[in-house]
């Protein structure tokens, strides 16, 4: 082992409710964000109408949760990641890794509260959001320096959208999904993001630009001559958001003749609601009943030993050890 040095690391995701219970209190916290409500004088407004919205979705939103089981596994899936990250680097140097949940637990307050136990000598920031955007890894880091206030050196990778083991992570995963599949070249891969309001890419959020890269690049080394598509999940309220929608893009290939095709979570480092139920059950009913006959997801990263070992690499870099592969850490 290199040095003496401890390090920590945080891996920020945006939680998930572990419990029934823990719905109402989840989406609460999830819209009282101003990075998720804001309009002009949303200030004023933001906290009842959290109130409002968490009260009337939540009972839809439970069984959506009771369908997956219960409730997210982002908790125990991110906690794994967290482990397998930690295992990586004390190959290199001693370091211990801590999850900071934006809406649920282990919260940020949890996560400095761990920090505070154990000395460290160097801090690395690390959001498990490849691609940057205000509503993501932007608020996350907000919540963290307003509660966190640094007496050691921090270090921040705040996007890897393009970093070569992530994009052959998901080369991996989408070649598992489509080995499984007869007369695999004439299923359609479509690439579902979890969207974004207009308003916040009108405000200079690269989010989509960092989507459309990451797309790119996981076909140039895939290099499948599937056809494809690009769309995005998730829209909640009336505003306009990025689109086409994955709703949207079904019916529309459907229309023009698709019967399979295999679902790609571009955007989502581990199951969760968005996937195992948006994807899952809600995509896939929706495809069924217009007549596809072949449709899978492709499980997201999760465990994967290629985004370990990008996740490593980043945070090697990151405190000036080199590792042998090239990244991009800000």
């Amino acid at each position: 082992m290199q040095g003496s040095k401890r390090i920590a690391v945080v891996l920020f995701q945006l939680g998930g409710p572990d419990s029934q219970a823990a719905v109402e209190p989840f989406l609460y916290n999830l819209f009282c964000d101003p990075d998720i409500i804001n309009f002009p004088g949303s200030f004023l407004a933001r906290k009842p109408l959290a109130k409002l919205i968490s009260t009337t979705r939540s009972k839809k939103v439970r069984e959506h949760y009771a369908e997956i089981g219960g409730g997210s596994p982002i908790r125990r899936l991110t906690e794994e990641q967290a482990g397998a990250l930690e295992a990586e680097l004390s190959r290199h140097l001693d370091a211990r890794c801590v999850v900071a949940m934006r809406y649920w637990h282990p919260n940020t307050e949890e996560a400095i509260a761990k920090l505070a136990r154990e000395p460290f000598d160097e801090l690395v920031l690390l959001p498990l959001y490849p691609q940057y955007s205000f509503a993501t890894t932007g608020s996350s880091l907000k919540e963290w320096n307003r509660l966190y206030k640094p007496n050691t050196p921090v270090h921040l990778i705040d996007r890897f959208y393009d970093h070569p083991d992530y994009i052959a992570a998901i080369v991996e995963r989408i070649n598992t999904a489509l080995c499984e599949l007869p007369r695999r070249d004439e299923v359609q891969l479509v690439f579902s993001a979890h969207g974004l309001p207009l308003a916040l890419v009108q405000k200079g959020d690269p989010y989509p630009k960092h989507i459309a890269e990451t797309v790119e690049l996981v076909r140039e080394l895939g290099a499948w001559p599937n056809r494809h598509v690009l769309c995005y999940q998730s829209k909640v309220g009336p505003q306009k958001w990025l689109e086409p929608s994955l709703t949207g893009a079904i019916e529309k290939m459907i229309r023009s003749g698709v019967k399979r095709m295999l679902i790609v979570p571009i955007a989502f480092l581990t199951d969760h609601i968005e996937t195992l139920h948006e994807i899952n059950i809600e995509a896939r009913e929706q495809a069924h009943a217009l007549g596809v006959t072949d449709f899978h997801m492709m499980p997201a990263l999760n465990d994967s030993p290629l985004l370990i070992r990008a996740m490593a690499d980043l945070v090697l870099r990151s405190v000036g050890m080199r590792s042998g592969v090239a990244s991009t850490v800000s």
